[in-house]
């Protein structure tokens, strides 16, 4: 067995559920998770409950979080009509700023113009605003990005016509970045029978001509992978409606490296998507001594058995990939070793081994 040796990953996009949806994934879970996926850093979205739209409740989740988080994790703000004054006093605690434009549980939509030119107004330069913009949207964030001449990056893009519209954004010079999600990537609208709630996710599963568009953008337009890890139980998913969202942080390393096995991208290219650009568009400080192992022939079913997301599930399961994390190293020490026989022994790292950011 060759093992690779790759820096530790960074995923810039998950849902850590506190506080407020501790039932569904808490800091040491989700960060579990992260580490049994290859991810050393992890930034977590706002719209919690509450949501991380006040500072008194940012600064008591990052306490929290430092009790008990296993890798390290930054939190976004997020952007609320009805907190504009708060936002500049936001950003010493966070990592970037996230604005809704289309749709999202809870109340941190944004759908008015007055309130998205106060958040680039108010917003400290230094930190950058991501968006959740679909279709029409992209094009709004876009001339923001060139209108405030500051950057702008686009969270899980899934459309032909977003990843276009993003590249020509590019060609023309504009500081624009975006990712795109493994489910968007490896699962099309044809899925959604077959997952049936398990697939609902925002933004919905998309047509083949979209994903092979992602594809063809994969080395070039786009700049990170990113999960939008969004776990919810098994309870929650069959209800009427599900809740949208699915987990990623545990498949996303093992469908990309089949994607190199393939020859879709290229190693360095993954490392570039998966570690390299995420810490340096968010401005991420370095990590000594931290990589992850990985047996990029090591062939495997995923399963939902051994999970270490407290969902317990993932969309993924049944599909056969090629290539396996073996080991993830933190400042030094071994805190994941998927050789362990059991479970119980693979995760080595303690509650607080991880660093709150920034």
């Amino acid at each position: 067995m060759t093992l690779l040796k790759l820096p530790g990953l960074a995923d810039i996009h998950t849902h850590l559920r506190t506080p407020g949806g501790e039932h569904k994934e808490t800091f040491t879970t989700g960060t579990a998770a992260a580490l049994a996926g290859g991810f050393t850093t992890i930034l977590a979205m706002p719209n919690t409950h509450p949501p991380l739209i006040d500072r008194s409740i940012i600064d008591q989740t990052r306490q929290k979080a430092q009790l008990a988080i296993l890798c390290d994790v930054g939190l976004f703000a997020g952007a609320s009509a009805h907190r504009l004054d708060d936002l500049p006093g936001l950003a010493a605690g966070t990592v970037g700023l996230k604005i809704y434009l289309n749709d999202t549980f809870g109340p941190l939509r944004v759908d008015d113009l007055p309130t998205l030119l106060a958040c680039f107004r108010r917003w400290p330069r230094h930190k950058l605003i991501a968006m959740h913009a679909e279709g029409q949207s992209v094009a709004v964030g876009i001339g923001l990005a060139a209108a405030f001449r500051r950057p702008v990056h686009f969270c899980h893009i899934s459309r032909k016509t977003e990843i276009e519209l993003i590249a020509a954004a590019k060609q023309q010079g504009l500081p624009v970045t975006c990712e795109v999600t493994p489910h968007h990537l490896f699962l099309t609208r044809g899925d959604t029978d077959r997952l049936g709630p398990l697939g609902d996710m925002r933004p919905r599963l998309a047509e083949p001509e979209d994903v092979e568009a992602l594809w063809r953008h994969i080395s070039t337009t786009i700049d990170c992978i990113a999960t939008d890890h969004a776990p919810h139980t098994l309870a929650e998913k069959q209800a009427d409606p599900p809740p949208p969202g699915v987990p990623g942080l545990e498949t996303a390393l093992p469908l990309m490296l089949t994607a190199v096995h393939q020859g879709r991208l290229s190693l360095d290219r993954l490392v570039e998507l998966m570690a390299t650009n995420p810490r340096r568009i968010f401005n991420l400080p370095p990590q000594p001594d931290t990589f992850i192992e990985v047996d990029p022939r090591a062939r495997h079913v995923i399963s939902s058995e051994n999970l270490f997301t407290l969902c317990g599930w993932t969309p993924f399961a049944g599909m056969t990939v090629t290539g396996r994390l073996v080991r993830t190293v933190l400042r030094g020490q071994t805190v994941f070793d998927a050789n362990r026989p059991q479970k119980s022994q693979r995760l080595l790292a303690k509650p607080g081994t991880g660093k709150v950011l920034p």
